[in-house]
């Protein structure tokens, strides 16, 4: 007994340095976003005081830095997120539904191919798909999305199928007989069903869709639409200068959204894997 109880503890210790280690960062990001560029890089790891603190002017300077606005950054940020998180939620789940319920080679086929594309590196694609995305023009924040499915789709099926397998199928039988067709039966039926599997996936693919940079910076007119990472990656004066304070401070309201939104969700987002586990 005494074994066990010493076990946990060395356990809460460790996973209590490992949880430090993984804030520190952020916490760095912070606390530099407060001091002036030259102390950035000469005192990094100390507090703001009196003569470096620069109260807000670094994200001041870092939303009104060159000739493109930060908020339109943020707006195109917004709108891909967004978009492709809903194309994925609604597009993927009824794939899912689809695998689930049929038992045919197509079916098995469509599934091991959702999931081998989650091991296919993006760099092996990366140059092809730039191309295509311009021949197609998917270069645009209201068509990206279409891109972000394609990549999105692997875990979302693969989460989703799990739940579905564990969904009674009598549910469905019986709207059928009632006179549900399968359009009907899914989104009247299954859909609010997949309530947890769906927010789980959603969390993980907005924090995703969010934070992406190569994606974007890759397809994307960069001269016209420019998110969040891309703009932070111009955030540069003449000959290469770089203002790190005005780069920490928005990296920070960057990270803050999706920070406070996952700390919001993540409960779901282990109700989802936990129930998408069940069968599979």
């Amino acid at each position: 007994m005494k074994r066990d109880q010493t076990k946990k503890t060395a356990l809460t210790v460790v996973f209590a340095v490992l949880s430090v280690l993984y804030v520190m960062p952020i916490v760095q990001v912070l606390n530099n976003s407060f001091k002036a560029n030259a102390f950035v890089n000469t005192e990094t790891f100390a507090l703001p005081n009196a003569e470096s603190f620069v109260k807000f002017a670094n994200y001041i300077n870092g939303m009104t830095f060159g000739n493109y606005p930060f908020y339109k950054s943020v707006l195109y940020s917004f709108i891909i997120t967004v978009l492709s998180a809903a194309l994925i939620l609604v597009c993927t789940s009824m794939a899912a539904w689809y695998i689930s319920r049929v038992d045919s080679g197509f079916a098995r086929l469509v599934y091991y191919l959702c999931v081998f594309s989650m091991v296919v590196p993006f760099q092996m694609v990366m140059f092809t798909l730039a191309r295509t995305a311009y021949n197609l023009k998917l270069n645009t924040p209201y068509t990206i999305p279409i891109i972000y499915l394609g990549f999105g789709a692997g875990l979302a099926v693969f989460m989703f199928v799990g739940f579905v397998k564990s969904m009674p199928l009598e549910i469905e039988e019986a709207a059928a007989i009632d006179g549900c067709g399968p359009i009907r039966t899914f989104f009247s039926v299954v859909f609010p069903m997949l309530k947890p599997t769906m927010i789980s996936v959603g969390v993980l693919e907005i924090m995703w869709v969010w934070n992406d940079y190569l994606l974007p910076y890759l397809a994307l007119d960069s001269n016209l639409y420019k998110t969040i990472p891309i703009h932070i990656q111009y955030l540069q004066g003449s000959y290469g200068h770089v203002d790190l304070g005005a780069v920490m401070a928005l990296i920070m309201m960057s990270i803050l959204p999706v920070i406070i939104f996952y700390l919001t969700c993540q409960k779901y987002i282990i109700k989802g894997v936990v129930a998408g586990a069940v069968k599979g």
